[in-house]
């Protein structure tokens, strides 16, 4: 019984879903379920494939592989008109010739619903005989919405006279008019300035509680994730890094990505000691966390609001650090001070109390509020082959090394982070790439950028560069570790 209830709560299924456009994936395996009533956000950055997701859900685009379900239907063939869902987009798509009330009414003059009565074909096929809305219906129908968004006296007004929020405004009635099961938002609040934003998001939400429908919402604002949501889905180069809560994802990342695109983050690379231990910052520190290898490499996040300044003094104080900047923010003073270790460490405070630039403090972090995380790769690692002595092939290019094997050896090369060379000009590299994500690690920055063939160079650097940058690669000889792959047979 319980297992049924849980069936008919899922109004949207999305399973194995995949997306390519000319051989290049966009979304990867995407497996999600929706429950009816639930506000469901799509959140990343541009490019990491959450409008492709919203786009196959209503219809627009046809998955490569996979399948959407709606309300217990395999829709993934289904044209748009056939699936209960209607879309919001960001530019309105109103029709600047008509008035609000027959932006709202149109979809209605084309829509045919059962008149309740049935007629068998010479097959003896049962069919419903199907009729147009009346005027009356009509009219009452775009009534009842306008009533929904507080436009009731704007029936007759021509939409390119209203504002931006107006228009939106619009937009969703004429999606709630047709009475969806489903309400998918794409970037609707994006042309509207921060203050019709936030009144926007505000209203949607008290929209979704007094409709009771599905709102699917896609965003890369984190701030409109977290106010609206019940469920955020956090994705990333088409594949979803995390689904939770607003309150879980952003106080338990499952990532270092997620924690650095939601909200502000200090993220350092550390070491994991011990059950309950681990060491950054040149400093060893208590923690909740356990099950990880001895000494395995690990990404610490910590929020800012989660470090106290304290007197250096202080009994509980961890770490010592000199302010380096301190900038009123309205409720708090953001705070940026630089650790005095064996090396210097950057880190960001949100606190209550002002500090005095060039300040010694004393800083006290909580075992509960260090989120340990296993890192995402410690080496890049590439099976490839050599193209000949001394030469590796790395992504179609060659790259020189130290090794005599001969052409066509099958090899697994591995590159430090720290020994990939980016050049700011593509052609000084061996070969070229794309900078797709870089965050920052408290005294360099991790860098990821991908290749024309789609491997992912991991690179630690002291530079910032700027997503979408195309950058050359290069590696120094000495530091291309190649390692023989030898033949196996029968999985021996």
């Amino acid at each position: 019984m319980e297992q049924g209830k849980m069936a008919t709560d899922k109004i949207i299924e999305l399973k194995n879903l995949c997306k390519s456009y000319d051989e290049k994936p966009v979304v990867k395996n995407v497996t999600l379920s929706i429950k009816k009533g639930e506000f469901v956000t799509l959140l990343g950055p541009s490019g990491c494939g959450k409008t492709t997701t919203l786009r196959m859900i209503a219809g627009f685009e046809k998955p490569t592989s996979g399948s959407v379900h709606i309300s217990g239907n395999d829709m993934t063939q289904s044209p748009p008109y056939a699936r209960n869902v209607n879309t919001v987009f960001q530019n309105y798509a109103l029709f600047p010739h008509l008035n609000v009330f027959n932006n709202i009414a149109f979809g209605l003059k084309f829509k045919c619903i059962n008149d309740g009565t049935f007629f068998t074909d010479k097959n003896g096929v049962k069919y419903a005989n199907l009729r147009k809305f009346t005027k009356t219906e009509i009219t009452n129908k775009v009534k009842n919405a306008l009533k929904m968004v507080d436009l009731e006296e704007y029936e007759k007004r021509n939409v390119s006279s209203l504002s931006g929020g107006q228009k939106q405004r619009v937009a969703i009635a004429r999606s709630l008019v047709n009475e969806p099961d489903v309400l998918l938002l794409d970037e609707p609040l994006g042309a509207l300035d921060l203050k019709m934003r936030k009144d926007m998001q505000l209203e949607l939400m008290n929209m979704h509680k007094k409709l009771g429908i599905t709102f699917v919402y896609v965003t890369h604002d984190q701030e409109e994730a977290l106010t609206m949501s019940d469920t955020i889905v956090v994705m990333k180069d088409g594949v979803i890094q995390q689904i939770g809560t607003p309150q879980k994802v952003y106080d338990e990342p499952a990532n270092a990505f997620v924690a650095d695109f939601i909200g502000e983050s200090n993220i350092f690379s550390g070491t994991m000691i011990a059950d309950f231990k681990v060491e950054f910052c040149d400093h060893l520190f208590e923690c909740v966390d356990k099950g990880f290898k001895f000494n395995e490499p690990i990404d610490v996040i910590i929020r800012p609001e989660d470090v106290k300044i304290c007197n250096p003094d202080e009994d509980i104080t961890q770490l010592t650090a000199v302010v380096s900047s301190c900038v009123f923010k309205g409720d708090h003073f953001q705070i940026t001070v630089i650790i005095n270790g064996g090396e210097d460490y950057e880190m960001l405070i949100h606190d209550n109390i002002e500090c005095k630039v060039n300040a010694t403090v004393g800083l006290c972090i909580k075992p509960f509020d260090l989120h340990i995380m296993h890192k995402a790769r410690i080496i890049n690692e590439i099976k490839t082959e050599m193209w000949d002595f001394n030469i590796v092939e790395i992504s179609g290019g060659k790259f020189p090394c130290n090794c005599d094997l001969p052409s066509g050896t099958k090899v697994l090369v591995s590159i430090d982070f720290d020994d990939v060379v980016i050049h700011d000009d593509e052609d000084q590299g061996i070969i070229g790439g794309e900078v797709i994500n870089t965050i920052y690690k408290g005294n360099y920055y991790q860098c990821v950028i991908r290749t024309d063939d789609y491997y992912d160079f991991f690179v630690d650097t002291e530079d910032d560069w700027l997503k979408g940058d195309r950058v050359g690669i290069s590696v120094n000889p000495d530091k291309i570790v190649i390692k023989k792959i030898e033949d196996t047979q029968n999985g021996d």
